[in-house]
């Protein structure tokens, strides 16, 4: 749209004009440049008024949905300097359009740095003069780049070229240009050509094409084109002899005494030139002075030479040279100033933490831990990485000056360097504390977190935990042909046993952890029985496995009324969680070869009565075996590694402090931290995680196939899900604190129902009750449609649910079409589920329905050659340990995973976050349903909202 635009003022800034978003339009020249004032919704215009104001009409672009198209409005224009004071008014103005507010702070740094002289002298790409905002500190680049970050589009929406698709400028470079220009404008007032002479003061451009090599200097942050330089002397010669010639030539130069008078030699190409015409002109001495004025600006000290007669020789105070020879050179070098330093002065000397084992303590990796002896930390000195001896150390250590003669060199020396030789000791570590230490490479010494290196039997010990480790025979009894990986993990929970370490076997699901364990078992031929913790659902599948790859070994069930301890001789025990947490004051009496937590997320939770009871039952040797060593936070690593190797990651408290705040964060915003690596440092020898995707794992597996099944809502479900998302946002939208997270948790619980069946949201089913279920869910609809075809290929098929209540609909409408199927929940009696499994194991039950709390782990269903997930859990972990049942070693079959998914629902959008989950279940898993609890008003409307398929 176009129409004739009218004046504009350039003095009186009306609260009418706020309203406008605002434009920067660069010029050929940056004081060409123009501010465009234009209404996004189409309003009129304030009347232009004053010398440069001037109407346009602007190409911009413009949005609508999800098409953007170019656009011509009336728009306003104004100079920059005309516009300073609008945009100073903007910043800030609740009133003013979030366009012109950006601009409005990008113009207060600009006159800052005006202001403080940040001027840079240069041309333009024509070879024209122009002014330059800078040099730009780190303070300022980061402020430019968070007003950047916040400029709307309306701020920038003017398309570059004739690009297609349509491009806008990028907002950071744009305010970049907008500094220069105002650089260039501000100092081209009518008095500046008399005070300063041309070029760089009259606003009509000066064509200077013999200036080329000193505008590369300046663009290189030499103020005014003259170069400053500080050099240090430590050999107290003399660096230059001044005479005429050189001061002809610009050098300034002084001779520096020693070090117990530290001066500095400043050498200003220009400083001391004659009064010669140069391409500006009479001013070098007067460019000279100035630049050592902002100099100054960087380093407060050059400010008295400001003061002196002759300004090349500056007498340093110690402080002074500490701070020169420490972060001064860095702040000077950003401002164009280079430190010159004597060629055979050595920075390079650092301090580590070591840790070695005190006098008289054993050398061996098994003496280290059965010793019990404290171990030396202290720091410890080097040059060059060389070590020093104590009496260098004592030498520093008495040494009041910023450099110290050793080893024939000069040797810059930190005075908290200094310090820490003076105060080598750094007190005494226990084993455990020593080996965290050794693992990591850092310690925290007094609130810092410093560089720790091993020593001594530590450091054997370390590499021995971080070796790799060739595959270990299998053991004598073992009736079983364990694969490289299986082999090359019995190798390594031989070495961390054999240590007195615990460990955690982490493999994925179906990978033969079982089988695994029991060899470890046999390799250890101890006289004393291994403790078997496990869930009551897998008990069975222990002594059948024992039986089956250990034939011949003892093995107990401890469980029921009738258990006994009475007359053990080796072998195995095995107990369930709940047994154990019963009897562990009695099973603490028993001497045990090892103890084995199998499924060990259930003790994930370390103030847990299960947790406290294990952790009383003694053993040399504890082991946890668990597909999901993390399931919501890091809290429950720490609580498996905190069993198996009591004191490795400290108390808990200081574990959440010094490491999982940090990763978790790390993790949620995708970076690769230190954090994160110092970590897996600690974790990675006392943790094995394979999963069947490694490359040594994946070709004895058959392929596994995963399908996303879109399904639509029915027009029950459409209604009622609308009714709930209205309803619970009203209510959600009025609470706060724990009432507002228990609402929106009970909203999503309700939402995901309603996505399975209307009969389970309104709780339709119940004795002697008779539900009507066809028809009315589009997931029970698509259900039937992949068991006909599955059954009719004589295929067997696990259907998995997160709620009992569908599980059992489910159930019933399957055997309503004489379907054959068995559920299997948490209330099955432990014979029953085991008799449900042969069952379906033999193909006498084709489809088994299986709650997910109850039937996700442990259990081995390869007879599956098809896994349904009825509906989405939360943590692709959980979900994928479910689809393990079928997809583990043993299947013979290729494995076809379908997740039922509800069109434009919050199970779509979750469906989304999973993918994005499953790329950090690696190193963290988030915590589920709570983390949406937090999600604002908007966002959880935007996550729950019902979305009409197209």
């Amino acid at each position: 749209m176009s129409r004739a635009m009218t004046e504009a003022p350039a003095g009186e800034v009306r609260d009418a004009r706020l309203r406008l978003a605002a434009l920067f339009l660069p010029g050929a020249l940056p004081r060409e440049g123009r501010i465009a004032l234009w209404d996004p919704e189409g309003g009129p215009l304030p009347e232009p008024s004053g010398a440069h104001a001037r109407p346009l009409d602007l190409t911009v672009v413009r949005g609508r949905g999800a098409v953007v198209r170019r656009a011509e409005v009336p728009a306003l224009t104004l100079a920059v300097d005309e516009a300073l004071p609008l945009l100073l008014r903007a910043h800030g103005h609740p009133a003013a359009h979030p366009a012109i507010a950006c601009w409005g702070a990008a113009a207060r740094l600009a006159l800052r740095l005006v202001a403080g002289g940040r001027l840079l002298p240069g041309l333009s790409s024509d070879d024209h003069d122009a002014w330059r905002a800078g040099p730009l500190d780190t303070a300022d680049i980061e402020h430019l780049r968070a007003v950047a970050a916040a400029l709307p589009y309306e701020g920038h929406a003017v398309p570059l070229d004739d690009r297609t698709p349509l491009e806008l400028p990028e907002p950071e470079a744009l305010m970049r240009a907008f500094l220069d220009a105002v650089a260039d404008s501000l100092p081209r007032t009518p008095a500046a050509e008399h005070a300063a002479g041309a070029p760089f003061a009259a606003r009509a451009p000066q064509h200077l094409p013999g200036a080329r090599a000193w505008a590369a200097e300046a663009a290189a942050g030499m103020d005014a084109g003259v170069r400053i330089s500080l050099r240090l002397d430590l050999s107290g010669r003399t660096l230059f002899d001044r005479s005429d010639d050189d001061r002809s030539a610009g050098a300034a130069v002084v001779q520096v005494h020693s070090l117990a008078d530290p001066t500095l030699v400043i050498d200003a190409a220009a400083l001391w030139a004659g009064e010669g015409e140069g391409t500006f002109g009479p001013r070098a001495r007067v460019d000279a002075a100035l630049a050592l004025r902002r100099a100054a600006r960087v380093w407060p000290p050059l400010e008295r030479l400001t003061e002196q007669d002759t300004p090349d020789v500056l007498p340093l105070t110690e402080t002074e040279l500490y701070d020169l020879l420490g972060t001064a050179a860095g702040r000077l070098g950003a401002a164009g100033v280079t430190v010159h330093w004597p060629r055979d002065l050595a920075q390079d000397l650092s301090a580590a933490a070591v840790v070695q084992s005190a006098p008289g303590s054993a050398t061996d990796g098994t003496g280290f831990f059965e010793a019990e002896q404290l171990l030396e930390f202290r720091w410890q000195l080097a040059l060059g990485g060389d070590p020093l001896t104590e009496a260098e150390m004592d030498l520093l250590a008495e040494s009041h000056r910023p450099v110290v003669r050793l080893r024939d060199q000069w040797v810059l020396v930190d005075p908290e360097l200094v310090r820490k030789a003076r105060k080598r000791e750094l007190g005494l570590l226990d084993p455990v504390d020593a080996l965290s230490v050794a693992l990591t490479g850092t310690a925290e010494v007094d609130g810092e977190e410093v560089e720790a290196v091993p020593v001594g039997a530590l450091a054997e010990l370390r590499d021995r935990l971080t070796a790799g480790l060739a595959p270990a025979e299998p053991p004598p009894g073992l009736d079983a042909r364990l694969r490289d990986y299986q082999l090359r993990g019995l190798a390594w929970l031989d070495l961390m046993t054999s240590l007195g370490l615990g460990g955690c076997l982490a493999d994925d699901m179906g990978l033969g952890k079982t089988v695994t364990l029991i060899a470890l078992h046999l390799r250890r031929a101890r006289r004393e029985p291994t403790l078997v913790v496990c869930p009551a659902s897998l008990l069975g599948n222990w002594q059948r496995e024992i039986a089956r790859f250990a034939p011949g070994v003892p093995v107990r069930r401890y469980h029921g009324a009738s258990r006994s301890l009475a007359d053990l001789d080796g072998g195995f025990v095995l107990t369930t969680y709940a047994t154990m947490r019963a009897a562990a004051p009695r099973l603490a009496k028993e001497p045990w070869s090892m103890v084995v937590a199998d499924e060990a997320q259930h003790v994930k939770n370390p103030n847990s009565a299960t947790a406290k009871a294990l952790r009383t039952i003694p053993a040399p040797a504890r082991i946890a075996l668990t597909g999901t060593p993390v399931e919501n936070n890091l809290s429950e690593l720490w609580a498996l590694l905190d069993w198996t190797t009591p004191g490795l990651l400290g108390p808990l408290k200081s574990f959440r402090s010094r490491h999982a705040r940090a990763v978790e964060g790390a993790e949620a915003a995708g970076q690769d931290t230190e954090a994160v690596e110092r970590l897996a440092r600690l974790v990675r020898p006392f943790l094995l995680r394979r999963k069947k995707s490694d490359p040594g794992i994946v070709p004895e597996l058959p392929p596994k196939t995963e399908t996303d099944h879109p399904v639509p809502l029915t027009r029950e479900q459409a209604s009622l899900y609308e009714a709930v998302v209205r309803e619970s946002m009203a209510a959600i939208e009025a609470a706060d604190g724990i009432a507002r997270r228990g609402l929106v948790l009970k909203l999503l619980g309700a939402l995901k129902q309603i996505c399975n069946h209307p009969a389970q949201y309104l709780k339709e089913a119940g004795p002697g009750k008779t539900v009507r279920l066809d028809g009315r869910s589009g997931k029970l609809d698509l259900l039937d449609e992949l068991l006909d075809t599955i059954l009719a290929e004589d295929g067997s098929t696990l259907i998995f649910t997160q709620y009992v209540g569908m599980a059992k609909l489910i159930a019933e409408h399957l055997a309503a079409r004489a379907v054959p199927v068995e559920l299997l929940h948490g209330s099955t009696p432990v014979l029953e589920r085991e008799r449900m499994v042969d069952r379906f194991q033999a193909g006498a039950t084709p489809v088994l329905v299986l709650s997910l709390k109850a039937a996700g782990t442990g259990l081995n269903l390869t007879r599956a050659g098809h896994v349904v997930h009825f509906d989405r859990w939360w943590n692709p972990a959980v979900e994928e340990q479910a689809t393990d049942r079928a997809y583990r070693i043993g299947q013979t079959q290729p494995v076809q995973v379908h997740r039922l998914i509800t069109e434009g629902t919050v199970e779509d959008r979750i469906a989304e976050m999973l993918v994005a989950k499953r790329a950090l279940a690696d190193a963290v898993l988030g915590s589920g349903e709570s983390a949406l609890t937090e999600l604002t008003d908007r966002e959880l409307g935007d996550l729950i909202s019902l979305r009409r398929p197209a």
